[in-house]
């Protein structure tokens, strides 16, 4: 049956689904499709007490998203939607979006849920995967990096925030084998939305107000992912040291980035290289000499911002995105905009 349904001017609208809606990425991930021009916000579903509408559990959504949150059902909602959002925690993701699939909708995923071999998950997650059959079928949602594979998926396994920021950051260097693959040191910095809508005591605001602090130091689990995706990019093993850090504030990823160059190359150069690598890309910005982007540029938009220095025989690179937008819901329906074939920036910008 095709749900694609026009709008009053004949232009090809679909019918899309949040599940999760209530969670940070989900409720973004809304935010943006409630301006999208081609889209029809259909279903909406979430772990919640009473099925209610949406703009009662956010009153900033009155008369814009009014639609009844519902108790989760797949296999219901997979009836009136073309395509799917899971914003679920991950190990969650896996055990419903077989219900989309099997019924031929597409589904992007922004949990971890298909970014990695079963193998890998399983260590970093501490579960098995209960999907293994979709894990081969499902693109990593990167556009600069895999936007024809994204045209064509009918899953996408949205990249994790501090992989996005990361791996923008160091893959022309890779591509181009300007880098030792060996030195490679990320020290990430990021706000509180990254850890999740959730009751924890480590995120309360005594704990983080006037506070800053490494956590998970070279042990997070978007470790394995972003040396997945590099080692592809580098057709080689790549093994990263990450330290992350929580910074007191709501939203954003600063990540700066050392890498030893492999030959001789000047600011310039390197500059050139990034605008060259970029060019065409349009949320990735690259600033000109002596400019490094920060948190406020990127705040609330879909960009990621690069600076990039030489010093001595080091790469520098500064990359900084919003951690619910590029990190997130942005970057989700950027990758539904290339597998429904709008426009990349619709609604993003």
């Amino acid at each position: 049956m095709n749900l694609y349904v026009p709008d009053e001017k004949g232009a090809i609208m679909i019918k899309v689904g949040v599940v999760g809606a209530t969670g940070y990425a989900g409720e973004e991930v809304i935010k943006i499709l409630s301006k999208h021009r081609q889209v029809k916000i259909a279903e909406l579903s979430a772990i919640i007490d009473k099925e209610e509408p949406f703009s009662s559990i956010f009153p900033a959504f009155k008369g814009v998203v009014d639609l009844v949150c519902k108790k989760p059902n797949p296999e219901e909602m997979a009836k009136n939607v073309d395509l799917v959002f899971l914003g679920l925690p991950h190990r969650v993701s896996m055990e419903v979006a077989p219900a989309f699939l099997k019924a031929k909708k597409r589904v992007v995923d922004l949990s971890a849920d298909y970014r990695l071999p079963p193998d890998t998950y399983k260590t970093w997650y501490g579960v098995e995967h209960k999907d293994k059959g979709n894990l081969p079928v499902a693109v990593y949602g990167l556009p600069e990096l895999y936007r024809e594979k994204i045209e064509k998926a009918q899953l996408i396994a949205n990249p994790g925030c501090y992989p996005t920021g990361v791996i923008l950051g160091i893959a022309p260097m890779l591509k181009e084998k300007a880098i030792d693959p060996a030195s490679i040191i990320v020290d990430s910095k990021s706000g509180v939305t990254g850890a999740g809508r959730k009751a924890d005591i480590s995120l309360s605001f005594a704990e983080l107000n006037e506070n800053f602090k490494a956590y998970k130091v070279n042990a997070h689990q978007h470790k394995p992912e972003i040396n997945k995706v590099l080692s592809d990019a580098a057709g080689a093993a790549i093994n990263i040291i990450f330290v992350p850090h929580l910074v007191p504030m709501n939203r954003g990823i600063l990540s700066t980035i050392y890498m030893k160059l492999s030959g001789a190359m000047d600011t310039k150069k390197l500059l050139a290289l990034y605008k060259d690598f970029y060019k065409g890309k349009p949320f990735v910005r690259v600033a000109d000499e002596d400019k490094f982007p920060q948190i406020r540029d990127v705040v609330m938009t879909n960009y990621c911002d690069i600076g990039v220095k030489v010093s001595g025989d080091t790469a520098i690179v500064v990359s900084c995105i919003d951690n619910l937008t590029k990190g997130a819901a942005g970057q989700a329906v950027q990758n539904m905009n290339i597998m429904c074939g709008f426009d990349e920036r619709e609604a993003l910008l």
